[in-house]
């Protein structure tokens, strides 16, 4: 029988997973036109039958894991700028909540914007947005935010990183915040049951990355790193597997295979109810191998880097034996990582006092490898 802690843990996550009222159910599309601009393609496949579309993206995505470095090559961007604004919450509640922006009501910062290499019928997603917080010295890190995150989560994180000679790029994924299209409140189009979306997504997600790793290169920084939360935390894995500048990695809660966290995660019930009448999740596992972790361990391997790993024990999102799976295969190639396990869940990790104990855990953990680097 779980604890009276395990419980109480269990009832509050699902609390905090229910507060959000404006999660839409959407139906299947395999999403075959977003696949017309990829690398690794052997031809395309207009919109044919279910059985016609589920094979073509199987097949396409054994052979993106096959060459994955081309899958996520990326190209510099010519129009990196800084841009000061004012700054904005970009709530994805259904009713804002008036307190934030009157909070952040006449603050300004700078931004970095460039063109993602990656183009979507969205303009407002095709230009990247990363909130720019400069320290002393030449240590940089891309922060990764989680899924359907605000434009003012972690920014007080990376002050505290500020503190210890850290500057961070908050980068804002792919349809989140000002990258938003009006059509959507939540960042739906980041995650969802249009299978070719999702991959498209994570793939421009780790492109920016790399765009971002390429900016702070040309201003002079030398130790690079990535942190990533969630969502956030796929997205940083992906880009370390695939960018050897990547020294320093903290993933934020850490699964296993997209599809995974989406059938059994308690935060993406309303997905998995729009996929399960069409397929199992073993299928739904083979048609985003391509953006999954699990995927590219090898990869990964290629590079000497300092990783950290924090999960929570009562997670109902990324479930803690996905986790655990996860920091097995960190062991079985031997890599240079820490694990950090906390007494909590998935979104109680963001509460008090858990999201202090988790803060402390990621800025220790930077300082010190950051240090060691230098």
């Amino acid at each position: 029988m779980p604890s009276l802690y395990a419980r109480w843990m269990h009832d509050w996550e699902t609390r905090l997973t229910s507060v959000d009222n404006n999660r839409v159910v959407r139906p299947l599309e395999w999403g075959i036109e977003w696949t017309r601009d990829w690398p690794c393609r052997n031809g395309f496949l207009p919109h044919q039958t279910d059985d016609q579309c589920e094979r073509y993206l199987r097949e396409y995505n054994l052979r993106a894991v096959a060459a994955s470095d081309e899958f996520f090559a990326h190209k510099t961007p010519s129009d990196f700028r800084l841009e000061k604004r004012e700054v904005q919450v970009f709530s994805t509640r259904e009713i804002p909540e008036p307190h934030l922006e009157k909070k952040v009501g006449g603050t300004y910062a700078e931004f970095l914007r460039f063109t993602s290499p990656v183009h979507t019928p969205y303009a407002e997603n095709n230009l990247a947005n990363a909130r720019w917080f400069p320290a002393k010295g030449k240590s940089a890190v891309v922060l990764l935010p989680h899924w359907n995150s605000d434009a003012l989560h972690y920014n007080s994180l990376c002050r505290i990183f500020n503190r210890l000679g850290i500057s961070v790029l908050r980068l804002s994924m792919p349809y989140h915040d000002i990258r938003r299209p009006a059509e959507i409140r939540r960042a739906d189009y980041a995650v969802s049951a249009n299978i070719g979306r999702t991959m498209d997504a994570c793939r421009q997600a780790v492109l920016d990355i790399r765009c971002c790793l390429d900016w702070l290169e040309q201003q002079g920084y030398e130790s690079l790193g990535t942190v990533g939360t969630s969502l956030g935390s796929c997205y940083a894995f992906l880009a370390a597997a695939h960018d050897s500048r990547i020294k320093v990695a903290a993933f934020n809660h850490a699964s296993t295979y997209v599809a995974d966290v989406v059938w059994h995660g308690q935060s993406t019930r309303h997905i998995r109810e729009g996929l399960e009448q069409h397929m199992d999740i073993d299928r739904l596992r083979a048609l985003w191998t391509a953006v999954s972790p699990m995927s590219y361990f090898k990869q990964f391997a290629r590079w000497k880097r300092k990783s950290l790993i924090v999960y929570a024990k009562y997670d109902l999102t990324f479930l803690p034996e996905f986790s655990k799976q996860v920091v097995a295969e960190f062991e079985r190639y031997k890599l240079d990582h820490k694990v950090a396990v906390l007494p909590c869940g998935h979104y109680s990790m963001g509460e008090a006092p858990y999201k202090y104990i988790d803060g402390w855990h990621l800025g220790s953990f930077l300082g010190r490898a950051f240090k060691s680097l230098a």
